[in-house]
């Protein structure tokens, strides 16, 4: 069975930092793009960043760009966020997911495997 499993959430002040995990079984992702999204209070879920297969090739949203990296451990089945100068918008619940194919992507619909998702919450 495959499963996605996020840490790192917390509570942490504006301008502060976390580092998101996500751990695969049942499964190597080795070669499929990985991505994460997060929904806020209210809203609808949203695309965060995505990682190509080899993780040199990424993409974010504008709204982090140049404050959070994805990063991914292949041999360790593992994606990762940092996310540095946090602020009170980036408030939500973060998911990660593994897409069916190796180029990465912004739809949501393109990722058949996510995780139950990990709460970040910045307060100002």
């Amino acid at each position: 069975q495959v499963q996605l499993v996020e840490s790192g959430g917390g509570l942490v002040q504006a301008g502060g930092s976390l580092s998101l995990s996500c751990a695969a079984s049942g499964r190597t992702f080795s070669k499929n793009a990985m991505g994460w999204f997060r929904r806020a209070p209210g809203k609808e879920r949203e695309f965060v960043a995505t990682s190509g297969w080899i993780g040199t090739i990424a993409y974010y949203a504008d709204s982090v760009k140049g404050r959070f990296s994805i990063s991914r451990d292949n041999a360790k089945n593992t994606l990762y966020l940092q996310m540095n100068n946090l602020k009170p918008e980036d408030t939500a619940v973060y998911y990660c997911a593994a897409a069916a194919g190796a180029t990465p992507s912004n739809k949501q619909h393109e990722y058949p495997y996510w995780g139950q998702g990990t709460q970040v919450t910045v307060s100002s």
